[in-house]
């Protein structure tokens, strides 16, 4: 019992000092249980059957990331815990002298981690409670779900699942303690106060150029997510994340070696103020931090890079979306025979098809729906149309395969299509052709081919190009602008024999009144399609596929996000109030030599600032480059604007790793002023 009042009167006098780690426990439980408990929400069930899949699908894939934030919480835990046991090694050595055992010690520490991990448990759990209420909202508005059907819920599959797991990481603490407790001598615990950690003094010349190299690593990385040295695969991009990487470690351990000879050789500035004993104190902490302020760094680097990536991936697909679907439904059939239909069913159009399964076009879409057919041609691959520019172009983009065979249909077929999905139709004169193409990636190839006036050759004619560029428009309904290439040619090009049926396209409008008997005629399309080759995609599977596929990058790119952001604050606030209190008599010495508070004051701002600032600016500068990297990868974001990510990245940034840089500046502050 005594044991246990002494572990409550220690946290009692601890909490003060420590508000940020206890905080941070907290929002990770509050956090782990918001993302846990979105299955639990009552608008869930208000939605439809095909979303509810996705939404499965969506909490599969945070089951998982749930895996690895706990790892990432766990070392936060013992890692902050670490910096409590070195703050204290003078008491436990009292404990000690007055004849108190290790197993004492270790029970009281044990006291005090279940008492900590109890109250954070319970804290964060009442606050994820009423957060994942809030998540139901913004989970309505993603889903476009029935908020008639929400209700206030909690969800004790999340709570045991949080519970559970953070038993295990303070478990782990439980034994850290243990395991450190056992090794410290006494005489090391009674002069711990008075022992500064060991810096190491870098030569400069050495530091400056390990410097210059890390520079010119980080400008090679950066070109070559760029493509300025060739195209990337997967071993190259694992090669440069492991250059960038160390890279950014030797930044770090070079600049502990030139950061202060810089700065004094601007005398007048290090003279200024109190800059001298910020500097020096500056120079002291990255020496001491390059490995963790490397990681932090990274961890940032991270966290800007699915926070915008992951925002991004929503805002365009929802920009995109009603573009891209102007009408209720379109279908589409292969023209060739394959393992899926005989040689006699593959010359069937879609409306014969849908006809021997007993459904006429007539009875489910309204009049004006237009169907076209697009055709290949022996030979007519994506290598033959390049032109002057193939060698260029191949070698430039080894990975796509070129062999693949262009998409042509006729120009009053197209049309047709056009005038159906209400996009700009087109003319051509008898030698012209015009190449389609929506995705930004292969544009820019295609259009390198129509700057030099690559001709096609069709039965002995030779077609040139209409336009200089590909021109917006299609022949199916996606939720994305997609298209790699289709070409249009006046029809009497297609008089050629040698030409073969390809693809067949039906687009039009059910013949409905209300979003009920849209969704019972698509229903009845569904059926009667299940076992052909015929593929549907209509405006509301399109919809909710987008939503779906967006609602995962944004939650996932969330959940992590604040993660990373949060671990990297709460490493960087622990170190700053554990050196404040190391340092506090150092402070007490500015203020004998007369500097005033003011002084004081702003001379600790400044170094907490830089300390913070340092791993954020360099992570910017890598997110820069990675994220358009990123950008060229993911197909679905099709070069849409930034901006709106970028905002809401920087907003949440500031708010919370602002946030801890305010808070460890002022505990600071309190701690220097006792």
């Amino acid at each position: 019992m005594m044991l246990f009042k002494l572990s409550l009167r220690n946290i009692k006098k601890s909490i003060k000092d420590y508000t940020i780690y206890f905080l941070t426990l907290v929002l990770g439980v509050a956090i782990f249980y918001v993302f846990n408990a979105l299955d639990s929400q009552g608008v869930m069930q208000s939605v439809s059957a095909s979303t509810r899949e996705i939404i499965q699908l969506m909490l599969a894939m945070l089951a998982g990331v749930s895996v690895f934030v706990s790892v990432i919480l766990g070392f936060l835990i013992v890692y902050a815990n670490n910096f409590l046991i070195r703050r204290r090694k003078k008491e436990f050595g009292v404990y000690l002298t007055l004849g108190m055992s290790r197993g004492a010690i270790s029970r009281i520490l044990l006291g005090e981690t279940v008492l900590i991990g109890v109250i954070s448990l319970g804290v964060g759990l009442v606050i994820g409670v009423f957060a994942s209420q809030l998540m139901s909202i913004l989970v309505a508005r993603m889903f476009e779900a029935d908020m008639s059907a929400y209700t206030f819920v909690f969800s004790p599959k999340a709570a045991g699942k949080t519970m559970v797991y953070f038993g295990i990481m303070y478990l782990l603490v439980i034994l850290f303690n243990a395991a450190a407790i056992s090794r410290y001598k006494l005489l090391d615990l009674l002069t711990a106060g008075r022992k500064n950690e060991k810096v190491r003094m870098k030569n400069p010349v050495v530091s400056g150029v390990l410097f210059v190299i890390s520079l010119g690593v980080f400008g090679y990385c950066y070109l070559s997510v760029l493509g300025l040295f060739g195209t990337l695969n997967r071993n190259r991009t694992l090669l440069l994340i492991f250059l960038g990487s160390a890279a950014t470690f030797l930044f770090f351990w070079s600049l502990s070696g030139i950061l202060l000879r810089v700065v004094q050789a601007r005398r007048s500035f290090y003279l200024k103020d109190l800059n001298l004993f910020v500097f020096r104190q500056m120079n002291s902490r990255i020496n001491t931090m390059v490995f963790s302020m490397t990681v932090i760094c990274l961890m940032l680097f991270m966290t800007i890079g699915v926070l915008s990536c992951g925002v991004s991936v929503n805002q365009s697909m929802t920009a995109e979306l009603e573009a891209m679907t102007p009408r209720d439904v379109c279908m589409t059939k292969g023209m060739e025979a394959d393992e899926r239909q005989s040689f006699e069913d593959a010359g069937k159009g879609i409306e014969e098809y849908l006809l021997g399964e007993g459904v006429a076009l007539g009875e489910v879409l309204q009049e004006g729906y237009a169907e076209a057919t697009s055709y290949v041609l022996p030979g007519l691959t994506w290598e033959s149309t390049l032109g002057a520019s193939k060698e260029q172009v191949m070698e430039q983009f080894p990975m796509l395969d070129w062999s693949q065979r262009e998409e042509l249909v006729p120009l009053s077929a197209y049309n047709r299509m056009a005038e159906v999905y209400g996009i700009p139709a087109y003319e051509l004169e008898e030698d012209e052709y015009l190449l389609l193409c929506t995705f930004d990636s292969m544009k820019a190839i295609r259009d390198m081919a129509l700057r030099a006036g690559a001709p096609l050759t069709i039965g002995g004619r030779q077609y040139v190009p209409r336009f200089e560029e590909s021109q917006e428009g299609y022949l199916s309904m996606n939720s994305s602008r997609s298209l790699l290439g289709l070409y249009v040619l006046p029809d009497s090009a297609f008089e050629d024999g040698e030409f073969m049926p390809y693809s067949n396209y039906l687009a039009g409008d059910y013949g409905a009144d209300s979003e009920e008997e849209r969704e019972a005629l698509e229903a009845r399309i569904e059926a009667a399609t299940k076992r052909t080759p015929i593929y549907v995609f209509s405006k509301i599977a399109l919809r909710e596929s987008s939503i779906g596929i967006g609602a995962i990058m944004t939650f996932i790119a969330l959940y992590l996000g604040v993660i990373f952001l949060i671990s990297s604050a709460a490493v960087l606030a622990l170190k700053e109030l554990s050196e404040a209190s190391d340092n506090r008599d150092r402070y007490r010495i500015l203020r004998e030599l007369g500097a005033d508070q003011g002084m004081v004051r702003g001379a600790l701002l400044r170094q907490i600032g830089i300390f913070f600032l340092l791993p954020l600016l360099l992570a910017f500068v890598h997110a820069v480059f990675g994220v358009q990297f990123v950008n060229r990868m993911l197909v679905i974001l099709n070069g849409g604007s930034q901006l709106g990510a970028i905002l809401f990245t920087a907003v949440f940034i500031a708010l919370i790793y602002g946030g801890y840089f305010w808070a460890t500046y002022v505990g600071s502050r309190r701690i220097v002023e006792e």
